[in-house]
């Protein structure tokens, strides 16, 4: 079945019969590898064609459907077309008009990328793909379409070639009839083969808004122009799924459970541009609300760089808590510590009415695995009545900070209204398979053999690339440790690793070496130490500085190279190491590309990690 973005269903309400039927057609008969977009506008220019298609076996096309009548068809021309409707004569733009401009401005868009040509010396520079257009009458057929167009010089302004009617495209054709009546909607076919590659910046060029990233997020040089056509060799894109869940969520509350590295921030991003653009309903802001400081932070720069100016409050969650009861007066009981005392005043505050409900047109809510039932059932009534608009995202093997396994309680408990619009998301595209592999073989098996027998950890499924297999070392002292350590960020930087792309993370700021600041700047390695709230609150992704921090910090945040250094520090007092091993999953999978993992402790958690590696390398750790 070709995949259709966004989903029939999620289309309810705009979609008209005609193009549910097609789209029907294209889902069931289109190859598996079909990708087809219903009504997104397209490009910088934002073109607006009904149906832009991609098949391995046509080429791309352009479809324009029109549920007209025939009687109710009153005159045509070159350039427009008179049809009587319920509220009169009504002048359209003529549909074979209107789709050839999409087609040739939108393949012309693509032919400036120089990946997506034609090098053959009869083709050079041509689009790489065959393509055409067409119009589909969902309610004319070619009967009829014969009867209303029967001299020459009326079909030539609605060619016949160009036409499909009613009959030729049916729910109960095969496939073969189907692509070959498509096809003859290209007029210069040529037997064609293209890569994931090329489908990505095809896809890159199209719908500017799935793109992840910008330039300064991947080199220390501010002038370099990556995402340019001109040098587009590195490009990052969400996949197929991730699009499809983005543009398929639809209104009201949804949730999203899926596994580290799954795309749910490139989600959340998403979903903060759609209602951006769709914010006509309501003028107050979106709540873009986290668990995690240094999440936040980056969540901010991800949203300044890509919605400048906009109208999205990005936020931890206890600093809006703080916040809401200062602005709001409301008194704080000192015989709580911090924070507890102003999660106190704020459930107080809310329920006797001095905080108010409904206060954004959307909220969002990333690392929803560790946010307190009581948070939830106030952020559920933070949305306005009118738009009624929440993304709650979760991930149950990330829960770093709740002893208990994370959402004890049902979503419809706090107010989520989740039955039947929960997506799930399986697989991690962030990390290599081999990281991945590794980062699962440490946690799950020992997860699940300690969990309640009610409670199963589903393993993600491996979307990533190939890379090299984590380095574990086994060093003498922490002082090993940091040299070691040091060296390794060393190489990397002079393998083109910006500084700001590598991280070194512990299990705690307990767990950092004396020596760790003095070996850095021996080694001339910019740092940043993100210790204190304070430190957290500043954090900038972008400072070209690695990143020193304790494992709970790095949630949410990913980088090309990651250490993790004394990594067998446990702090479990009990024969159960859980809680140290989610830690230390959260941290392996932060790395994108390599990872180090460094300890210098003879315990049970060393000893669980050497078995595993060694399982799984089928090589001996050597010290």
């Amino acid at each position: 079945m070709a995949i259709i973005i966004p989903t029939i269903n999620s289309c309810s309400g705009k979609i008209t019969a005609g193009e549910k039927r097609l789209a029907r057609i294209f889902e069931s008969n289109l190859s598996d590898d079909a990708i087809c977009w219903y009504d997104i506008p397209t490009g910088e220019a934002h073109l607006h064609p009904d149906f832009i298609v991609f098949s391995p076996e046509i080429g791309i096309f352009f479809i324009e459907v029109k549920d007209w009548f025939a009687s109710r068809i009153k005159s045509i021309c070159k350039s427009h077309l008179v049809y009587e409707s319920q509220d009169g004569s009504i002048t359209h733009q003529n549909p074979i008009e209107q789709v050839r401009r999409y087609a040739f401005e939108t393949t012309n868009s693509l032919k400036k990328d120089p990946q997506l040509i034609q090098e053959k010396e009869r083709y050079k520079g041509n689009f790489c793909l065959p393509y055409g257009y067409g119009v589909y009458l969902s309610n004319i057929t070619r009967k009829q379409f014969n009867q209303l167009f029967p001299d020459e010089t009326s079909k030539s302004v609605l060619p016949s070639e160009l036409v499909i009617c009613k009959d030729e495209l049916t729910e109960f054709m095969n496939a073969e009839k189907i692509t070959a009546r498509l096809k003859k909607l290209i007029p210069h076919y040529f037997p064609f083969s293209v890569t994931s590659e090329q489908i990505n910046r095809i896809r890159w060029i199209l719908y500017p808004e799935i793109r992840i990233g910008n330039a300064s997020q991947n080199s220390t040089d501010e002038t370099d122009t990556t995402y340019k056509l001109s040098t587009p060799n590195i490009m990052k894109i969400m996949d197929t799924q991730q699009e499809l869940l983005a543009r398929s969520l639809g209104e009201g509350h949804r949730v999203i459970h899926g596994v580290a590295g799954s795309g749910k921030t490139l989600i959340l991003l998403y979903r903060c541009q759609h209602l951006l653009k769709n914010s006509n309903v309501c003028q107050k802001p979106i709540l873009v609300i986290c668990y995690n400081i240094t999440l936040a932070r980056k969540l901010s720069a991800l949203i300044r760089s890509q919605l400048p100016n906009a109208n999205v409050k990005v936020i931890h969650f206890h600093s809006w808590c703080v916040r809401q009861v200062k602005f709001h007066n409301v008194p704080v009981k000192e015989k709580f510590e911090f924070p507890k005392n102003y999660e106190v005043a704020l459930k107080e505050g809310f329920q006797s009415g001095k905080i108010p409900s409904e206060q954004y047109s959307a909220v969002l809510i990333d690392e929803g695995h560790d946010f307190d039932s009581e948070w939830l059932k106030i952020l559920s009534k933070m949305t306005a009545q009118e738009t009624n608009s929440l993304l709650f995202l979760y991930d149950d093997t990330q829960s770093i900070y709740k002893k208990r396994n994370a959402l004890s309680f049902s979503l419809a408990s706090v107010g989520i209204q989740a039955q039947g619009r929960t997506s799930i998301l399986k697989l991690n595209y962030r990390n290599t398979q081999q990281i991945l592999h590794f980062a699962s073989g440490i946690a799950f098996n020992y997860l699940n053999a300690h969990c309640s027998e009610e409670f199963y950890y589903d393993k993600p499924d491996a979307g990533g690339d190939i890379g090299p297999y984590p380095i574990v070392k086994k060093l003498k002292t922490h002082e090993d440790e940091v040299n070691y350590v040091a060296q390794w960020l060393t190489k990397e930087h002079k393998n083109g690793i910006a500084w700001h792309d590598m991280a070194i993370l512990c299990p705690s700021t307990k767990c950092l070496p004396d020596n760790i600041v003095k070996v850095l700047e021996n080694n001339s390695i910019p740092f940043n130490l993100i210790i204190k709230s304070n430190d957290k609150k500043k954090y900038d992704p972008l400072e070209n500085k690695v990143c020193i921090m304790p494992l709970p910090s790095s949630k949410g945040l990913e980088f090309h190279s990651v250490a993790v250094i004394d990594s067998c520090n446990s702090s479990s007092k009990e024969d159960d190491l859980s809680d140290d091993i989610k830690k230390l999953y959260v941290g392996f999978t932060r790395a994108t590309r390599h990872l180090l993992v460094t300890f210098n402790r003879d315990n049970k958690l060393s000893e669980h990690i050497i078995s595993t590696y060694e399982k799984m390398t089928d090589q001996h750790l050597v010290s």
